[in-house]
């Protein structure tokens, strides 16, 4: 493996569930709500929470990591199974949790996902790297979502789905592709694995809902607020989030 193959495998690093890290403590129902995704991310448990991730595996000392948190939240969009069985008027994408961007003192960046439970918003993971950032940016004017089955992300704009990755680049091709065909595809790809389905009943896989955050754990409400409920369902989920982003940084190197 050449520098440049390692380097773009260290940049895809798998998501890291806090309890399994062993930064969030289990029993005392992991991080404290606060009444935003701002302030549950800035927030001193947090922060503390950031120095023992980013010094995982030694990369720096805990007491050097000088973590902070830059800039708003953004929405992550997740493609809908309501889409993809073809219910009239259902959006493409819908909104599953918001991210924030955490940095390091060395560099290193983290996405931390926040979820609203009944007593305000909740971190419930972190993700190394700026993904869910990232994209939202670069899908600015559009709406940004990521079809997590293949790790793909898109901005729709219109009619149109149009590739922010390259993972969605094979999927839609570089031009992108109309909305209709983008559903005919999802539908072809997806369709009898739905929740309900033969294929979700004998855990295949996980079913459609291998996604990082279960479904329905968050739904946006009117006014475009978030609603969630983070389930014991979320360490499964997460496991098939890092299969799929080891199996990038395989095929990177």
């Amino acid at each position: 493996m050449n520098a440049r193959a390692r380097a773009a495998a260290a940049g895809l690093l798998t998501t890291v569930a806090l309890v399994a890290l062993g930064a969030l403590p289990a029993a005392a129902g992991g991080l404290p709500p606060a009444p935003t995704p701002e302030q549950a991310a800035s927030a001193p448990q947090t922060l503390d929470t950031l120095s023992r991730f980013f010094a995982r595996d030694g990369a720096l000392a805990r007491t050097a990591a000088a973590p902070r948190v830059e800039g708003g939240s953004v929405p992550v969009r997740v493609l809908s199974p309501d889409f993809v069985a073809g219910k009239p008027g259902a959006p493409v994408a819908r909104v599953e949790f918001r991210a924030s961007l955490a940095v390091a003192s060395d560099g290193q960046k983290a996405s931390l996902w926040t979820v609203k439970q009944a007593g305000g918003w909740q971190v419930v993971n972190i993700a190394t790297g700026d993904d869910e950032i990232r994209y939202a940016e670069l899908g600015r004017g559009g709406l940004v979502f990521r079809e997590p089955q293949i790790d793909a992300w898109y901005v729709q704009k219109g009619a149109k789905v149009l590739p922010l990755d390259e993972d969605a680049v094979r999927a839609v091709g570089r031009d992108g592709t109309s909305l209709a065909a983008y559903r005919e595809r999802v539908a072809r790809a997806y369709g009898d694995k739905l929740p309900g389905s033969a294929y979700a009943r004998k855990g295949a896989a996980g079913g459609y809902d291998a996604a990082p955050v279960p479904a329905p754990a968050v739904e946006e409400g009117p006014g475009g607020t978030v609603a969630a409920g983070a389930g014991a369902g979320l360490a499964l989920a997460l496991a098939a989030t890092a299969t799929i982003r080891r199996r990038r940084a395989t095929r990177a190197a």
